[in-house]
């Protein structure tokens, strides 16, 4: 109970201060969610994806993550690293194209224990025809363009 009311009142604290704020390198929307307000770790426990409850957070590299419940927000908070998606959470197969483009949230696929997303359910299966090779052109990407905005891409 003492760690839930620590990490509450840190995560308020923080946004109360204007210390948080997502930077260049995560996909989040006008409020700093990321991953459309879905639970990072349900895509991991129950393959699909999962609506967060804003009452049930935490905070990562600058963007708050929604939980479906305590128990995944606790498992996030224990290896924030495990369940954060590649690429700040920008799609996938964008960041082959060297572009960040936002995503619904929807569109995913865990590979070699990584979280990959998509912007929605037509571009998952492009980027899907070849996942190995998308995901290497991706990685080469994704140095290059991660401290730049999308605007400017």
């Amino acid at each position: 109970m003492k760690t839930f009311l620590r990490s509450g009142l840190l995560a308020v604290s923080l946004i109360a201060s204007g210390a948080l704020f997502a930077g260049a390198d995560t996909e989040t929307d006008e409020n700093s969610i990321i991953l459309a307000g879905h639970d990072a770790v349900a895509y991991f426990t129950e393959g699909k994806p999962v609506l967060g409850k804003a009452n049930i957070t935490a905070v990562y590299n600058g963007a708050i993550y929604r939980f479906s419940s305590t128990g995944n927000r606790d498992m996030f908070v224990n290896n924030p690293s495990k369940y954060a998606p590649a690429y700040g959470g920008f799609c996938a197969y964008g960041t082959t194209f060297g572009k960040k483009f936002e995503i619904n949230g929807k569109a995913f696929e865990i590979v070699d224990g990584v979280l990959y997303v998509n912007k929605d359910e037509s571009v998952y299966k492009a980027w899907a025809k070849d996942i190995p090779t998308h995901i290497v052109e991706a990685d080469e990407e994704w140095p290059e363009i991660k401290d730049i905005n999308a605007e400017d891409l």
